[in-house]
């Protein structure tokens, strides 16, 4: 009887978990078949506050209880005097209708990570247009960027989007940490203005194609391939057919109408270049690229902000994709069904000895 109690008792469990893992399941697949709404949601951060606290903390460590209650009385007449001073800006701007009082300045923070493909020009177009519903020619956009280059069209795109801040007048700074070279020099030149920390990889100015062919392999095994296509350039190098010189000349001749596409968006940009000289491919560090004109300033991205940190309200802008249900549920799921399977083995009813 004991073991029919155990068995039984086992079976409904184990019913019970199959069933739950079916109904999970249907609801998973039900909400990937459910149209997609807005995909990703805008999460705004205060680094102006953040620089304050960070402050605070230090100065409290360091000082004395005497010393901070001294300080404390300080800052109480500060802020007396300034809400004195801002109820008498108040005042003044309501006696005199049509005066206009200038608003605490703001930078808008933005990050770019490029990858070769330059996906996250979807989160970018996102926060561009977001900065440009609030603002105007007084505030500022400091873009924190970071790539080695890749696809043209990607980067193309990419500094099409911040071309709509210069465009709607909107101060724009880049900076470079570590590197913008090839697509990413192609964002940092839309800039108004360009920082790089000394040692940051810039410029690469120039375009390059690799295409490993293997025809010869697969001719030596008798392999055939076989290609179709309309119009004499649709396709001008493979890499499984025979390439041709007339299409290797006309692989390389686009290839140089990139190149000159590119210079021209540069030298557009930023005219007192030389860019016959510093169009040639070759990268150089932070410090040269300044006495080259690619730069503007030898300076870090932690440096600008938190000169700025006492006269700007810094406000960092980041774009993120929602988890679908599908994924929520997913891993809700997994550590249910661990979660499950644990206690069973605790309980030692599983697998009964």
């Amino acid at each position: 009887m004991e073991f029919l109690y155990e068995y039984g008792l086992f079976l409904a469990k184990a019913i019970t978990l199959v069933i739950a893992i079916v109904a999970i399941v249907t609801v998973i697949a039900s909400s990937a078949m459910k149209p997609a709404g807005k995909k990703g949601e805008l999460e705004l951060n205060d680094l102006s506050e953040e620089f304050i606290d960070v402050e605070e903390d230090i100065i409290h460590y360091l000082l004395s209880k005497e010393e901070l209650k001294e300080k404390d009385k300080k800052d109480k007449k500060a802020a007396k005097e300034k809400a004195k001073a801002d109820k008498k800006a108040a005042k003044l701007s309501a006696d005199n209708e049509g005066s206009i009082v200038k608003a605490e300045a703001r930078i808008f923070v933005v990050d770019f990570n490029g990858s070769i493909d330059a996906r996250e020009v979807s989160a970018l177009r996102e926060e561009i247009s977001a900065i440009l519903t609030v603002a105007t020619p007084e505030d500022e956009v400091f873009l924190r960027l970071e790539s080695g280059g890749g696809m043209v069209h990607g980067y193309g795109l990419a500094a099409s989007q911040l071309d709509r801040l210069r465009q709607h007048n909107i101060p724009l700074t880049a900076s470079v940490d570590k590197v913008a070279a090839s697509g990413g020099y192609m964002m940092a030149c839309v800039a108004n203005h360009i920082i790089s920390a000394p040692f940051a990889i810039v410029g690469s100015i120039g375009v390059i194609a690799q295409v490993p062919n293997f025809h010869k392999l697969l001719k030596k095994n008798d392999i055939d391939y076989e290609q179709f296509t309309a119009g004499e350039f649709k396709r001008t190098v493979t890499m499984f057919g025979e390439n041709t010189d007339k299409g290797r000349e006309k692989f390389s001749e686009e290839l140089e109408e990139t190149h000159v596409l590119f210079k021209d968006f540069v030298r557009e940009r930023r005219p007192s270049l030389d860019i016959d000289k510093v169009a040639t491919g070759e990268h150089w560090f932070g410090s040269t690229a300044k006495e080259l004109g690619l730069v503007d300033e030898i300076q870090t991205s932690d440096d600008f902000l938190q000169s700025r940190s006492k006269s700007h309200k810094i406000i960092a802008l980041r774009y993120v994709m929602k988890k679908t249900l599908a994924e929520k549920f997913s891993k809700a799921a997994s550590m249910s069904v661990d979660s499950i399977f644990s206690k069973l083995w605790q309980n030692n009813r599983i697998f009964p000895s």
